[in-house]
């Protein structure tokens, strides 16, 4: 099981990479707040993707956020890391994201 801080650098790493590529990407029309409930930690985080870019990432939960990713930690690096498929990984029940079907299909091209 991977620790909060191990979380918190894998959500920088791709607040990073996300803003690396959001310029040469075809831009992304997706300003909402975003969680991350980390379950076997008991912990979460939350932040605002705003046009292809994760910003304003913080430690706590955010209940009113209009995207949740809900997985373990491990599997939370794992995804971060690009060794686990988000498709796989939902149709599997290890990660569970909440949003309207729209913004799913937006979070596609973004992840």
């Amino acid at each position: 099981m991977a620790g909060v801080d191990e979380c918190r650098e894998a959500l920088r790493e791709l607040a990073a990479r996300l803003d690396r590529h959001a310029d040469m990407q075809e831009r992304i029309d997706l300003n909402r707040t975003l969680a991350c409930r980390v379950t076997d930690l008991g912990t979460a985080f939350h932040g605002r993707l705003e046009g292809g870019r994760l910003v304003d990432l913080a430690d706590g939960d955010d209940p009113k956020a209009k995207i949740a990713l809900v997985t373990g930690s491990d599997d939370l690096l794992a995804l971060v890391h690009g060794q686990l498929d988000i498709t796989k990984a939902v149709a599997a029940r290890r990660i569970s994201i909440k949003a309207n079907p729209f913004d799913l299909l937006k979070l596609r091209k973004l992840l």
